[in-house]
């Protein structure tokens, strides 16, 4: 038996989980998610806790016990505190700003290069090289913040580009002079 697939998952107060057939729907104080949840696996609401369960031990059903479990726990952490991602922008000139709901970043290319928040995601600035990206959805939180990171990613000589807050780039020595 999975060890995480088995662990209830607790519904703290001011959160409604509607399960209807394969899909969950969780309602918070920040918003609302949905998952839809693959066939094998099994989903119920008992004396406020759900319960994720499997039918059988074949190898898919095992794989999906887990995932659909902390699926939907993070679902409930999204709408009850919400996701958020730091990015650090490292090097000489290399800044973000504000403009608006959007932000903007110089990153040492011939243009300024604006990014524009997607549904329920939204940026914080301070100063003028630190960024958080906070959301519900923990994947879409991830995935944004992959992709400014991709933006200018960190190089190993002089570290310089957009890194996530507290990563640590390797750094290489470079050419040794005669």
């Amino acid at each position: 038996m999975s060890r995480i697939g088995r662990l209830p998952i607790d519904v703290p107060a001011g959160v409604t989980v509607t399960i209807d057939g394969q899909s969950v729907a969780v309602k918070g104080p920040k918003g609302e998610l949905g998952l839809t949840v693959k066939s094998p696996i099994a989903v119920e609401l008992k004396e406020g806790q759900v319960l994720v369960t499997r039918p059988d031990d074949e190898r898919e059903s095992r794989s999906l016990h887990g995932l659909t479990r902390t699926l939907i726990a993070n679902q409930i952490i999204g709408v009850t505190e919400g996701y958020s991602k730091g990015l650090e922008v490292v090097g000489t000139g290399y800044r973000v700003q504000a403009k608006g709901s959007s932000i903007e970043f110089a990153l040492g290319y011939s243009h300024s290069i604006t990014v524009d928040p997607p549904a329920g995601i939204s940026f914080e600035v301070e100063g003028n090289n630190r960024l958080t990206v906070r959301g519900i959805d923990k994947q879409a939180v991830g995935e944004v913040a992959a992709n400014i990171r991709k933006l200018r990613k960190p190089e190993p000589y002089k570290g310089k580009g957009v890194r996530y807050a507290g990563e640590v780039v390797r750094r290489k020595a470079g050419k040794s002079g005669k």
